[in-house]
């Protein structure tokens, strides 16, 4: 049955983002597109303006930061080339020029093949990083948590005196990281990628390990018109 790709309001991204991805958080979304069967939603994939200005800056410098979108939620039912038809169809709706950034998580041990099936360049690990975590709240994101002392003076310390010893630093884990570039022709993606910071490598392999969600998720689905 013929799989329809197209953009999606976040209203109908958000059930999949918040009770069917593993980290069950929100996450900044500029774009949302979504992969349709006979009108029933059967997979999403989100992209948003990363947080960090180091990040947007580290990918192809200063003159592409504001062009750079993180693609940080993909989910969909578990079916062959489901998510990398509704990877490469929404990389090609997406605003051009644009440079997007993916990661595979590690600790979920996450290979990226969706990526490396739809022509992502390999760029490696990405740096060691640190969490702050408090005892009992390990279900928040280390930025969550971070949050709570933003606008001190001196925010670790901050921190230390409000929870004592159960706040401590967990090492992060390594993320595996891949680039696309969305240009309007070969020169501007020539030009992007030569801007690119990071060294072009082979793809990694091994086994890449799927998480299970047996959610089911209610929508109405979206017209064509």
């Amino acid at each position: 049955m013929k799989i329809n790709i197209q953009q999606i309001p976040l209203s109908e991204a958000l059930p999949w983002i918040l009770k069917k991805h593993y980290a069950h958080r929100k996450c900044p979304v500029s774009f949302a597109f979504g992969a349709f069967r006979d009108n029933k939603l059967i997979g999403i994939v989100t992209y948003g303006t990363p947080f960090s200005p180091t990040l947007r800056i580290g990918i192809c410098g200063e003159k592409y930061a504001d062009i750079i979108l993180e693609l940080n939620r993909l989910c969909c039912v578990n079916e062959k080339n489901i998510a990398s038809r509704l990877i490469g169809q929404s990389l090609r709706l997406l605003s051009k020029p644009s440079i997007v950034v993916s990661y595979a998580d590690t600790k979920m041990h996450h290979i990226g093949y969706v990526y490396q099936a739809t022509n992502f360049y390999y760029t490696g690990l990405s740096a060691k990083r640190t969490d702050w975590k408090v005892k009992g709240q390990e279900n928040k994101h280390g930025g969550t948590i971070a949050d709570q002392s933003r606008g001190k003076e001196n925010r670790a310390q901050w921190m230390r005196e409000k929870y004592g010893d159960d706040f401590y630093l967990e090492d992060r884990p390594r993320k595996h990281r891949y680039v696309y570039f969305c240009a309007k022709n070969i020169k501007q993606k020539a030009e992007m990628f030569n801007a690119l910071r990071y060294e072009v490598i082979p793809y990694p392999k091994g086994e890449s390990t799927h998480y299970k969600c047996d959610c089911e998720i209610i929508s109405q689905g979206v017209l064509s018109i």
